[in-house]
């Protein structure tokens, strides 16, 4: 694997249209572009992640997480270590441990964040409880356990204390002020 890059961050926050802009970047440039977007529909842990998201409880909070993080691994498995992969895009990866309780999400990222592979191209974008929620109401889509305010604003929470090594990105902002930032960081890395 040639290039190694992250765009996670809370529900809402435009996670797969930066990813979409920045593979078109690539792809422009002649570059082969993989994208992962977590929970994948391509594999059995993925599927099983995304309907125990689609139901609340906490038990199916506990699926949703253990499956959502055998889907990443087995993402990194298949083309983080694969030395044909050129670009691999990752939507989601390890970010998901803000949503588990206090003090377990903390612990479990410092364990995610030595067994799982890091870039300098880590995107967290960091967008608004209210703005979030306003994105994903527009979508007309199934909601999941945690898109509610409550939920949004207790994970944001959350994140600011396992971002410390990734890039941080205002995601209020209009999609192409925040691919252009992502684009820079993302050229800029290659040199």
């Amino acid at each position: 694997m040639k290039k190694f890059i992250v765009i996670d961050g809370l529900d809402g926050c435009g996670k797969d249209t930066q990813v979409n802009l920045l593979a078109e970047v690539y792809k422009n440039q002649g570059r082969d572009v993989t994208i992962r977007s977590h929970p994948c529909s391509d594999n059995k842990f993925g599927r099983k992640s995304k309907q125990a998201l689609l139901k609340t409880g906490k038990i199916n909070h506990l699926k949703a997480t253990i499956y959502f993080g055998l889907d990443a691994v087995r993402s990194v498995h298949m083309f983080y270590y694969n030395k044909d992969t050129d670009v691999l895009i990752f939507s989601r990866y390890t970010m998901a441990v803000a949503y588990l309780p206090n003090v377990i999400n903390v612990i479990v990222y410092k364990i995610v964040s030595i067994i799982l592979p890091k870039s300098d191209c880590m995107f967290f974008l960091d967008v608004t409880p209210e703005e979030s929620l306003r994105r994903i109401k527009s979508r007309n889509e199934e909601e999941e356990m945690f898109e509610n305010i409550d939920a949004l604003r207790e994970a944001r929470s959350k994140t600011g204390k396992v971002t410390y090594e990734w890039n941080v990105i205002p995601a209020d902002d209009p999609a192409e002020i925040v691919s252009s930032k992502i684009v820079a960081k993302c050229l800029e890395s290659e040199n």
